[in-house]
């Protein structure tokens, strides 16, 4: 099963300095080795903007190169402000790069894989899927 793998996820996997068990590693690695890890424009952006410098930049610049984008239509982008109206008319606030996420998965019916502990939150007004942790 394919997943939309969220910034949260690959920053504890690729951007720790210390490796930390974590069921979220695991199910990346486990999406990484199956092939079903599937990134976002806008998360591969988020990632490299964390870098301290340019050789660890280039580095992780060259891993992700592995992850081809899922392109993301103009219906995403106007499904992700729907998404974010919908929550936030009951209280719930999130960036656009989260509704934008929650868009592109609702849309190809993919689950996402996350730590953030919005997402959650998000599925109880949005049509995600979390992808199951225990699974791996």
């Amino acid at each position: 099963m394919s997943a939309l793998v969220d910034t949260s996820a690959w920053s504890l996997a690729l951007r720790r300095t210390r490796k930390v068990e974590h069921p979220a590693g695991t199910a990346l690695a486990t999406l990484i080795e199956k092939g079903d890890a599937l990134m976002l424009g806008l998360v591969r952006q988020e990632l490299l903007s964390g870098m301290p410098d340019a050789r660890s930049f280039d580095v992780l610049r060259e891993y992700l190169r592995a992850f081809p984008d899922v392109m993301v239509q103009a219906d995403d982008h106007e499904e992700a402000a729907l998404f974010y109206n919908r929550c936030r008319s009951r209280g719930i606030q999130g960036s656009a790069v989260d509704f934008l996420i929650c868009a592109v998965a609702a849309r190809r019916d993919l689950p996402i894989l996350t730590v953030d502990r919005d997402f959650p939150r998000y599925s109880r007004l949005l049509p995600i899927r979390l992808y199951p942790l225990s699974a791996t």
